[in-house]
């Protein structure tokens, strides 16, 4: 398929490169000229206008930092714009409302879409084995699951348009409290005299098991590798994760849900990514445990 792609930051940049592994024809859009060449050493054909890296496409694929950002390059430069009978597939992670909106205006236009948020971070998107949520009519997902399955390891239906963003601020909100509460757990054992392995090896078998700690144990030297291990870099950056507590305390509003967990994992990473910690793996939280 020829498919443009827009957006090749950490994550749309590997993404890109595996569709072009796939087979795919890949039409490369970015404002940033050292993405643009990175995509081209990946094999894209790069375009420095969104609506010429468009234009002759069977599927858009976009990946972009917010909501505005999304709602403007597809009334701008997408629909109307990309051929009658392509299918667009948002994998931004946004607010709710916005990607139902930019769905809306794509039928609308005669287009099929889907929003197709992610789950795996940046390591997930260079190997290929990223998990995504979709939103969108059954004709929208059975067209864009091929296109999805080239970047992934699983692509699972979430239901109607925004289901998928839905999906994901959920599961990223309970993956914020399910930290904290690792971070807290192995910080009291440790206080309590404690062999952190030790602790690992029976809690990572017990009730208290959880991926924050069996995939992602937030101290080095413990579990499989992760981010602690190198300093709390790479991974998951926590300015990342407090954009989705953000977008899941306003769609908690909007669905009149009080999520006091939810609420608090909030209040502490704001205050954790305030600090200076904002390109830290969310991981890093640890550091603040035990203080006072």
């Amino acid at each position: 398929m020829k498919i443009a792609f827009i957006g090749l930051g950490n994550m749309g940049g590997g993404m890109a490169a595996n569709l072009v592994k796939a087979g795919h024809e890949i039409h490369a859009f970015d404002l940033a000229e050292p993405a643009l060449a990175a995509a081209r050493e990946n094999g894209c054909a790069a375009f420095t206008d969104a609506k010429e890296a468009v234009a002759g496409v069977d599927a858009v694929v976009s990946m972009l930092p917010n909501g505005a950002i999304v709602k403007a390059v597809y009334a701008d430069d997408v629909i109307g714009h990309a051929p009658q009978g392509a299918v667009f597939l948002d994998c931004s992670t946004i607010d709710v409302a916005s990607a139902r909106d930019v769905i809306a205006q794509a039928e609308a236009g005669g287009y099929a879409m889907v929003d197709a948020p992610v789950s795996g971070g940046i390591a997930a998107a260079n190997g290929g084995t990223l998990t995504f949520m979709v939103g969108g009519t059954d004709e929208a997902f059975t067209r864009a699951k091929p296109i999805l399955e080239a970047m992934g390891k699983a692509v699972i239906h979430a239901g109607q348009a925004g289901n998928g963003q839905a999906a994901k601020i959920c599961n990223n909100m309970l993956l914020g409290i399910h930290m904290i509460g690792t971070c807290e757990a192995f910080t009291m054992a440790q206080k309590l005299g404690l062999d952190p392995q030790t602790f690992y090896d029976i809690s990572s078998v017990s009730s208290g098991q959880c991926w924050s700690m069996t995939s992602y144990c937030p101290l080095p030297g413990v579990g499989p590798q992760s981010p602690a291990d190198n300093g709390y870099q790479g991974g998951f950056a926590t300015g990342l994760m407090l954009k989705d507590l953000k977008l899941a305390m306003d769609a908690a509003a909007t669905a009149g849900v009080d999520p006091k967990m939810g609420a608090r994992a909030k209040e502490l990473y704001e205050a954790f990514d305030a600090a200076g910690n904002s390109t830290v793996d969310f991981s890093g939280i640890i550091r603040t445990m035990g203080e006072g």
